[in-house]
């Protein structure tokens, strides 16, 4: 059997996670690409209107499919751990697992995000006059649901044995196929924002296909096996008691994010399309964040089912030096030359100057939105993800929900609505730093995940 994920067990500390940081880094790049081209394609050819649509949506979106990616997350936890440990019995079962529910996940996805749309954005006070648009979207877009998830699934699995160079080269291949048919679809055949949804659904399916093809055809441990492909329920316990507090914390995250869409969505249409805007161009400068957080979290769960106790604490915090240096200099670059980005998407002055208001609130705060997250990957990789559940659920809901309806009640103006962002990353990385040198999440590895 081949072992090719080995790297981060041996060797090089900084190699090891940059080299698998790296392509994570270019897949989510490709992954951002889904959802931005959507916005400048239907920015550029059907209006501020229609960019609205699939703006308003993207927060009920992350809501309904985080729950389940971060189940997802903990079964890469489990896997890791198998993996580091050498473990190929367990190692097999807890894969065959993982892309069982993945299946189940994503019919059952389909079928929630299709019916409740109309109401839950009814709820959030979508502007009517993009209301039956952002139904359309958020519709076909759940309606490719198992494609979704199955994607992240399967990615999810080689990335915890250490593979990040397959997804990158199939979410290159989506890419390209997604340009390609949002052009078509909304720029040559003019069918609307739910063309665009449906080009995004082909392509997220293509990248699945090809990832779910890889882990059949590779000769390594982590292969899949269609007949062996069950529920074995200890390793079910296994992920869910990992993977349920990060999708809780996706969701908690998401609700709270939903909260804030309502209360822009009362500022009008320009407000919702200009915020829109800066959610996409913020999406790629979180790319260096997200990249290093998952990268730990793999990093820390292989080494510690390997019992490299040391390597593992001088991996966190090479991975969390790199991050946070990194996400400021995105900030700086962010916060000069956001007119420039904005206008890329919608010309017209009124969108360009909310997406500059809102990138000036909050884009030299990235470092500690970097530190959060990397905090957060390393104590999901330990198996504690309960923590940043709790410490987001404090900080990231309930503080900055809080804040909003408090706040904004008072002076109803939207700068309030972006400070909450600034002021919640720097809380959460007050409380993450304290735990983080207080806990000895090293050593109770072994007693979370078993």
């Amino acid at each position: 059997m081949e072992q090719k994920g080995m790297k981060l067990l041996e060797g090089s500390i900084w190699k090891g996670i940059v080299s698998f940081a790296i392509p994570l880094f270019l897949g989510n790049l490709f992954q951002q690409l889904y959802n931005t081209v959507d916005s400048l394609i239907v920015g550029n050819f059907l209006g501020s209107d229609a960019l609205a649509a699939v703006s308003s949506s993207g927060s009920l979106i992350f809501l309904m499919v985080g729950f389940f990616n971060g189940i997802a997350m903990g079964a890469g936890v489990v896997i890791s751990k198998y993996y580091g440990a050498q473990d190929y019995e367990n190692l097999k079962k807890a894969v065959h697992t993982d892309v069982a529910f993945g299946f189940a996940a994503g019919l059952l996805l389909m079928g929630i995000g299709m019916l409740l749309a109309p109401q839950i954005l009814v709820w959030m006070g979508t502007p009517e006059s993009v209301l039956p648009n952002s139904v359309v979207y958020f519709r076909t877009y759940f309606a490719g649901s198992l494609a979704f998830v199955l994607y992240n699934i399967v990615m999810g699995i080689l990335q915890a044995v250490g593979d990040s160079r397959h997804p990158l080269y199939y979410l290159i291949f989506s890419s390209i196929i997604n340009v390609v048919l949002d052009l078509l679809f909304v720029g040559v055949l003019g069918l609307g924002v739910g063309s665009a949804a449906a080009a995004t659904v082909i392509s997220q399916a293509a990248s699945a296909l090809l990832c779910f093809v890889r882990l059949m055809r590779t000769q390594d441990v982590y292969q899949v096996k269609v007949r062996e492909i069950r529920f074995h329920p200890f390793m079910l316990r296994q992920i869910i008691r990992i993977g349920l507090p990060s999708g809780m914390q996706n969701s908690i995250i998401s609700i709270a994010n939903i909260v804030v869409q309502s209360n822009i969505n009362k500022f009008g249409v320009m407000a919702v399309a200009g915020c829109g805007v800066y959610s996409k161009i913020e999406g790629f400068a979180f790319l260096p964040i997200t990249c290093f957080a998952m990268s730990l979290t793999t990093f820390i769960g292989q080494n510690l089912g390997a019992r490299q106790y040391d390597r593992a604490k001088r991996g966190a915090y090479f991975g969390i030096a790199c991050s946070v240096t990194l996400a400021e200099i995105v900030g700086v670059i962010v916060y000069f030359l956001i007119p420039y980005f904005a206008a890329a998407f919608d010309g017209s002055a009124k969108v360009v100057a909310v997406s500059v208001t809102q990138a000036h609130t909050e884009a030299l705060f990235y470092c500690f939105l970097a530190f959060s997250h990397c905090i957060a990957g390393i104590m999901r990789g330990a198996g504690k993800s309960s923590v940043p559940m709790f410490v987001m659920l404090v900080s990231w809901c309930i503080i900055r929900i809080t804040y909003i309806t408090v706040t904004v009640h008072f002076i109803p103006k939207i700068q309030v609505i972006f400070w909450a962002y600034p002021l919640t990353w720097s809380i959460s990385s007050v409380i993450f730093l304290i735990y983080f040198l207080k806990a000895d999440w090293v050593h109770s590895f072994e007693r979370t995940v078993s």
